[in-house]
């Protein structure tokens, strides 16, 4: 069913801006002059499999007078009584306004799912406005640039959780399937994989390298869990993809990683995690998804146990990034490892969408504090003052700590890995932002 997304906000936060990204064209005016959009525009828009009709809105006054503004801000109210999601859009950059204020006060009383996204979150710059907008009591703010395409699988995800159920019983019943996007040089084995998943010959498979040029999506269960099962075309090194075919097959390829939730990187056990498979990994944790590794052709290994072990040890050395991805060996023709693939697959997913309490990271936090300080910078210590967990998909973390600027990439990187042993978050990337500054949520945690 098509879904009636209504974009509202203060002027000037790029409403029409993320309209006309939905949208897929430029059919709203856009420009730097506040006050561009004044009547609702409609338009049929899509974001991964969401069919929305999208409504533009002038931006938000608070004025209930005979003028202009307040007439504009009349077809807002309307806009957002109509509405079945109201996607409530902030300036990142800067921050939360007085304005932005009373319109989440008449939201919140508005009764509809508001998403709060906070635009124009490119960059740093953005950062400190994104901690802000938790003030507003609408949830978890989405970080995003309508500009330049940013964010928009996590966007995805917070409208998906708001969307409606189809009207039919059986429908109502489903979940929403696992995004499980196989990925993969060429030939590595990625088809046959699929079809053994399936258990059918459903993509074609052969010898010849980039038969898959399309990315192919198939619905599945997997021990009555729903899953997409999405094959893609093999990727090449950059310096190699010429013709404009396989450019276009490897921007399909690129956009199921960015809408995926677990990726599995497929590569020929016998030249596993050479230069490309390295990439392609770096891409997939970089994009915030999910990663297990799969050692494909399995069954062609003369001396399993000892190349096993040479595996783990390059992936431990070449992909410190993805510690704790999971490695999967696979005989797929045969069907062997395959359950142990998708166990790892779950275990990817239910690390990805963990969230742990704010007390329990402050409880971790001043205990590996007290054991192993930051250490000293120009004779003058950091301190660490308070840890939050601001979304998961995957689990992101805000550290207030004082000279936060000064913190050392080799402590950030054991606080993560503190964090994954200590919450067992191993099969999934893990994001620390340290910001400096008061603690953001100490009127929340009153």
């Amino acid at each position: 069913m098509t879904i009636k997304l209504a974009i509202v906000g203060r002027p000037n936060v790029g409403k029409s801006t993320l309209f006309n990204r939905l949208a897929g064209k430029k059919l709203a005016i856009v420009d730097d002059t506040p006050g561009v959009t004044r009547d609702r525009r409609e338009a049929q828009g899509r974001l991964g499999d969401l069919d929305f009709t999208l409504v533009d809105t002038a931006g938000f006054e608070d004025l209930t007078d005979a003028s202009l503004e307040a007439r504009m801000r009349a077809q807002t109210e309307i806009a957002i009584r109509e509405a079945d999601i109201i996607l409530f859009l902030i300036d990142a950059r800067a921050g939360v306004l007085p304005l932005d204020e009373a319109f989440a006060s008449l939201l919140r009383r508005a009764d509809k799912p508001v998403v709060l996204a906070a635009n124009k979150a490119e960059g740093r710059a953005g950062d400190v406005g994104i901690n802000e907008a938790f003030a507003l009591g609408l949830g978890e703010p989405i970080p995003l640039s309508a500009e330049h395409g940013e964010g928009m699988a996590e966007l995805y995800a917070a409208l998906a959780a708001h969307a409606p159920e189809p009207e039919d019983e059986d429908a109502e019943k489903r979940e929403r399937p696992i995004q499980l996007t196989i990925v993969g040089r060429p030939n590595a084995g990625k088809s046959t994989l699929v079809n053994a998943l399936i258990g059918e010959d459903r993509l074609l498979v052969g010898p010849e390298a980039g038969i898959t040029r399309d990315s192919i999506a198939i619905d599945w269960a997997w021990q009555g869990k729903p899953y997409r099962l999405i094959d893609t075309a093999g990727m090449r090194k950059k310096a190699k993809v010429q013709a404009k075919l396989e450019r276009m097959s490897v921007g399909d390829t690129l956009n199921a990683i960015r809408f995926a939730d677990v990726c599995v990187l497929v590569m020929d056990a016998n030249e596993a995690f050479e230069k490309q498979d390295l990439s392609i990994a770096d891409l997939v944790v970089r994009e915030g998804r999910g990663l297990v590794f799969v050692l494909a052709k399995w069954d062609t290994i003369a001396d399993p146990r000892a190349h096993f072990e040479e595996m783990k040890l390059v992936a431990r050395e070449s992909l410190p990034q993805a510690r704790g991805a999971p490695i999967v060996t696979v005989a797929a023709q045969s069907g062997v490892g395959l359950d142990r693939l998708m166990k790892a697959v779950e275990q990817a997913h239910t690390d990805w969408t963990a969230r742990v309490k704010t007390k329990d990271l402050n409880d971790w936090l001043y205990a590996t504090i007290a054991r192993h300080p930051p250490p000293a910078v120009r004779g003058k210590r950091i301190k660490p003052r308070y840890l939050t967990q601001i979304k998961s998909r995957p689990p992101t973390f805000v550290l207030i700590a004082s000279r936060a600027e000064e913190m050392p990439e080799s402590y950030k990187r054991y606080l993560v890995n503190g964090l994954r042993d200590a919450f067992d978050l191993h099969a999934s990337p893990i994001r620390l932002i340290v910001k400096a500054g008061k603690n953001p949520f100490a009127d929340e945690a009153g």
